[in-house]
């Protein structure tokens, strides 16, 4: 190209300016139709969990306004180039927990490496050689026979005999003790294992048949042990200026109604950094977030749906508290 095929006119260099700032208004208006394609392959092929409301598809409806600071700013902006060479340094080898505690092995050497070679005099022990692993000592099942101490006067046998009284137990005269217990508990609910499951690994480990029916026996009763505890936990939260509350559907077996679960709701009721209560009810009614609140009296924060909307603010409306 000539110097004198470059235009140097007023008119042209405008007309240059004109065509740039278009040109990178209709970049960012392509990348703003990109995104909204990709929203609408989300709300119509992905999983229910991903999908948009409609209301949510509503705000890229609006024709994007670009301002020409902003096309200023991303036409100048260099672009971010990304080493894809890996590192070759290594991280090293994690350290083991400090406050687990250690158990020692001596691997002593073998027979021929006890003797000197070059003068057959037998060799000393001049250090050891270390290295660390996480190991673990199975679960150790035993039965544990309690003898309970029968005292009587041999001068006053009209006195009786006494005998020295048993501690109190989580749940009286069941065959299993109180760690058996609260290791199911911590067991479903830390560990996610059912209760059906730790039947057959009791069985597996221990030839003891114990049935999920008495399993659930022994997590009923640990929760009627603690419904004080919640319910001074419900005192704490509802005595504050602020809750949040959502609820999330369960399935549950009704004897009513075999083959076919029963839908109810697990309620949370809590706010950030403090104390969280959770609190199940068949239903979605209104009743259990009115007998929950009781007359607490501040801000209720709970997600937007409408029934759940609807249900709450029925509920607590009387109260006077701020719904956001």
């Amino acid at each position: 190209m000539s110097l004198a095929s470059i235009p140097s006119a007023p008119a042209d260099l405008e007309l240059i300016a004109q065509l740039k700032s278009k040109l990178q208004y209709a970049e960012l208006r392509i990348r703003v139709l990109e995104e909204r394609l990709r929203l609408m392959r989300i709300e119509k092929y992905g999983a229910g969990g991903e999908k948009l409301s409609q209301a949510q598809m509503q705000l890229f409806e609006l024709e994007p306004v670009v301002s020409e600071i902003i096309e200023q700013a991303e036409s100048e902006r260099t672009p971010v180039h990304r080493s894809t060479k890996r590192s070759g340094k290594h991280p090293g080898r994690q350290e083991l927990p400090a406050n687990l505690p250690r158990v020692e092995r001596i691997l002593p050497c073998a027979p021929d490496q006890r003797v000197c070679k070059c003068c057959g005099k037998e060799t000393v022990v001049i250090g050891y050689e270390e290295s660390s692993q996480l190991d673990v000592e199975p679960a150790k099942y035993f039965v544990l026979v309690t003898k309970r101490e029968k005292r009587a006067c041999r001068s006053c046998e009209e006195l009786g005999v006494v005998s020295a009284p048993l501690p109190p137990r989580i749940i009286e005269k069941c065959l299993a003790s109180d760690q058996i217990v609260i290791d199911t508990v911590v067991s479903k609910y830390c560990d996610h294992t059912p209760l059906y499951r730790q039947s057959a690994i009791l069985e597996r480990d221990t030839g003891l048949e114990l049935s999920r029916a008495t399993l659930d026996g022994w997590v009923l009763r640990v929760g009627e042990l603690l419904i004080s505890m919640v319910s001074a936990m419900r005192r704490e939260l509802i005595g504050g200026r602020y809750i949040q509350a959502d609820e999330t559907p369960v399935d549950v077996q009704m004897h009513e109604s075999r083959g076919k679960n029963h839908q109810a709701y697990l309620w949370q009721y809590g706010r950030p950094g403090g104390t969280v209560v959770f609190d199940f009810r068949l239903g979605r009614g209104r009743d259990g977030p009115k007998q929950f609140l009781g007359q607490f009296e501040g801000i209720l924060q709970t997600d937007g749906y409408a029934t759940v909307r609807h249900e709450v603010d029925s509920a607590i409306v009387q109260h006077g508290i701020s719904m956001t």
